[in-house]
């Protein structure tokens, strides 16, 4: 077997933010058990071992939640003892935590450091923003002050992380404001991702849905702020035009959602329950449990699913489209089936639409520069 993907939930959906927009929690309510409390060293030691033994070249382990450091530190310094005690292949082991940054200290940062995670720090624009989105659980309160002292103790201790946006309307309107921002603040590396609506409900419902005009829009301007500074060999490292001028060059997408097709991921909830991916952990998606089963039988219930070949069933017109060689039809999540022709649109395609018209030559260009180095 070549490189394993895990994704783990230590802390379930437990959160010490309430985000107006969390499609975790909306998954959540949508299974028999909402909440699986805090993962067990036991069932910890369980997913390293029976991925660590079976992986060749690299081991990705990401951590997230919900909130990952509420299950504390000490349960992270176990992980990375547990994978250097059983990489027995000698693969190269990479670690990523995402968080919302609100308990992170001098001794965490100390941890990614001396480990070399790579954290992701969710962080929603300007402060007026970000505190209009992202709450304290407890008082209902600003958080924007205290996650911002965390990214100051990261740079403080050269913790590598990357700022991770949920585009809203809100981020998407004022995204000049938030560019200028994070620019001043010297976040360089960043990640936007398109707000979700409640999975299998009606898209454009709820106060954060985000519609295809507005996304549309977003991309334009952003690309627009982007590939100025690029002229000037200043552009921060923003993960979506970076895949797509890689794929424009020939290149793989390193971001499983710009592929066109689901990767062979492993998400593990705090029982040691699998699912396929963090947007799809319905009790009907579950493969599996890393306490009981062994990764043959996760991977072979994975097959019986479908559900790598359900991503492939891409409306034909999609596929026909002249920028389909770079963007792929999207993410899964965000693609709807159509019972008429048993295959599925994507919501956000006439957003991809406006985007390339404008820009799928400047991207290819790039690309083609790249392509020659």
């Amino acid at each position: 077997m070549p490189a394993v993907s895990v994704l783990m939930k230590p802390a379930s959906g437990l959160c010490n933010l309430s985000c107006d927009y969390c499609f975790y929690c909306d998954e959540a309510e949508k299974r028999s058990q909402k909440s699986f409390g805090f993962m067990s060293l036991q069932t910890l030691k369980n997913v390293i071992r029976k991925t660590m033994l079976r992986a060749e070249g690299t081991a990705g382990y990401a951590f997230q939640g919900g909130e990952p450091s509420l299950r504390g530190l000490d349960f992270f310094r176990q992980a990375a003892a547990w994978q250097k005690q059983y990489n027995q292949n000698h693969v190269r082991v990479q670690n990523a935590f995402q968080t919302n940054g609100y308990l992170i200290d001098e001794e965490w940062c100390e941890f990614f450091r001396e480990h070399q995670f790579l954290v992701g720090l969710s962080l929603d624009g300007t402060p007026e923003i970000h505190n209009s989105l992202r709450h304290d659980r407890k008082s209902g309160g600003a958080t924007f002050d205290r996650i911002s002292y965390s990214a100051d103790l990261m740079d403080a201790y050269g913790v590598d992380y990357n700022i991770l946006t949920v585009v809203t309307p809100a981020v998407a309107k004022n995204i000049a404001d938030v560019y200028s921002y994070y620019k001043e603040r010297g976040w360089n590396y960043q990640q936007y991702i398109a707000c979700l609506d409640p999975l299998g409900e009606k898209h454009g419902q709820a106060s954060h849905s985000l519609t295809p005009e507005v996304y549309g829009e977003f991309l334009i301007d952003l690309f627009f702020l982007w590939s100025r500074d690029l002229k000037n060999g200043k552009q921060p490292y923003i993960r979506q035009f970076e895949n797509w001028i890689g794929l424009s060059a020939g290149y793989l997408a390193e971001s499983c959602d710009q592929r066109g097709v689901c990767g062979i991921q492993n998400v593990v909830e705090a029982d040691g329950s699998v699912y396929p991916c963090d947007f799809y952990m319905l009790d009907e998606d579950r493969l599996g449990n890393f306490n009981e089963d062994r990764l043959d039988a996760i991977d072979a219930r994975r097959e019986a699913l479908g559900f790598v070949e359900r991503s492939r069933q891409l409306d034909s017109e999609c596929r026909q489209c002249k920028y389909y060689r770079i963007c792929r039809g999207g993410c899964q999540r965000n693609r709807d089936f159509n019972p008429a022709t048993g295959l599925y649109e994507n919501y956000f395609c006439p957003a991809y639409r406006m985007f390339f018209d404008r820009y799928y030559g400047e991207i290819t260009e790039i690309g083609k520069q790249i392509g020659k180095r």
